[in-house]
């Protein structure tokens, strides 16, 4: 008889439920979240599990290699469709949850999440970082706006190289000021350091990666959203169809047909939303900022004209993903004429 383990994963412990193929609870527990500990937890048990199912979360892709290194057949779900099917509970517990998980399992309900190799994770620890930095960097520029407006200093549109001399030269002769402003200066000048270091590290990456070098072939597109795009796929083998890439980072209308009713809403925005900025800001600067006209931007513009820009970046920010996974998948640079991809 076949055995599944569904697993409710929390920082501290992981409740585990282990169900027959008859849908019979056979047993329950709570074990530490490591690896470890779980692999040791299922065997002994000493029974013929074949298959474990977790849920997508932060510890997820850790203890999914720990226990794919043991032997098992785990599996990631969607936690989307976990808290879906798992909603009509009354009573919510970890215990429950794992429960529900196992049931999923064995019923096959449930849809896989791609689990993005060792290159992939460290590269989207950069990005993650980046961005991080990136934000505190803007929160302290604009809290130093903050503060020194209250006392009527505007500081006003400067770049921001300029910016640290015209703030020294606002705070000057106010002793407060210019101690609270030497402070938030001190720390927006360290994280601009961090920030560039992680910026050059990201730009060795792109440099020695043939796949994001030819995915810049696109006009609009640079290094951060090359290397973006590439580590939120990974594997282009994944998708049967280039098409299921804007559905898949939630670049594609929501929709609620039920009898007469039938309602289309604005982009669903599921999936990897780091992915879904950087090729919506790819579609930006396609339309706003590219000087040499393409086949791509004419229809863009044309889409624009029609239905207005916003709507045009995201049906053009959808058409970029599409023809960036599909130059991956056959090796081919971007074609700026329609005449180039006939020939092609």
């Amino acid at each position: 008889m076949d055995y599944y383990a569904g697993l409710d994963v929390s920082l501290e412990l992981t409740s585990v439920c282990l169900v027959n193929q008859q849908g019979e609870v056979v047993r329950e527990a709570k074990v530490a979240s490591e690896p470890e500990a779980l692999v040791r937890f299922l065997n002994e048990q000493q029974l013929p599990i074949v298959r474990v199912a977790l849920e997508a979360g932060p510890l997820s892709q850790w203890l999914h290699a720990g226990l794919g290194a043991a032997g098992f057949d785990a599996v990631l779900l969607e936690t989307r469709h976990v808290k879906a099917a798992l909603s009509a509970m009354t009573v919510k517990t970890d215990r429950r949850d794992a429960r529900g998980i196992a049931q999923l399992l064995r019923l096959g309900w449930f849809r896989p999440v791609h689990v993005k190799s060792a290159s992939a994770q460290e590269v989207r620890c950069v990005l993650t970082a980046r961005k991080l930095i990136q934000a505190k960097l803007l929160d302290i520029e604009s809290g130093i706006r903050g503060v020194l407006r209250g006392f009527g200093l505007k500081v006003g549109p400067i770049s921001r190289g300029r910016f640290e001399a015209r703030v020294s030269a606002l705070v000057h002769g106010h002793s407060m000021l210019e101690q609270v402003a030497g402070s938030m200066l001190t720390a927006r000048s360290a994280l601009q350091t961090e920030f560039a270091r992680l910026h050059r590290m990201i730009l060795s990456l792109v440099r020695a990666d043939p796949v994001c070098r030819q995915l810049m072939s696109v006009p609009g597109v640079g290094a951060i959203v090359a290397i973006t795009f590439k580590s939120g796929i990974d594997d282009p083998g994944r998708f049967r169809r280039s098409r299921d890439v804007g559905p898949h980072f939630g670049l594609t209308p929501r929709k609620y047909q039920s009898g007469e009713k039938d309602v289309t809403g604005s982009i669903s925005k599921v999936g990897d939303r780091m992915v879904r900025t950087a090729l919506y800001e790819a579609a930006s600067v396609m339309l706003s900022r590219t000087v040499r006209m393409s086949a791509l931007k004419a229809w863009g513009m044309a889409v624009a004209k029609r239905r207005g820009g916003k709507k045009a970046r995201v049906a053009l920010a959808r058409k970029l993903g599409v023809i960036l996974h599909r130059m991956w998948v056959d090796g081919t640079h971007f074609r700026w004429t329609r005449e180039a991809a006939a020939m092609a």
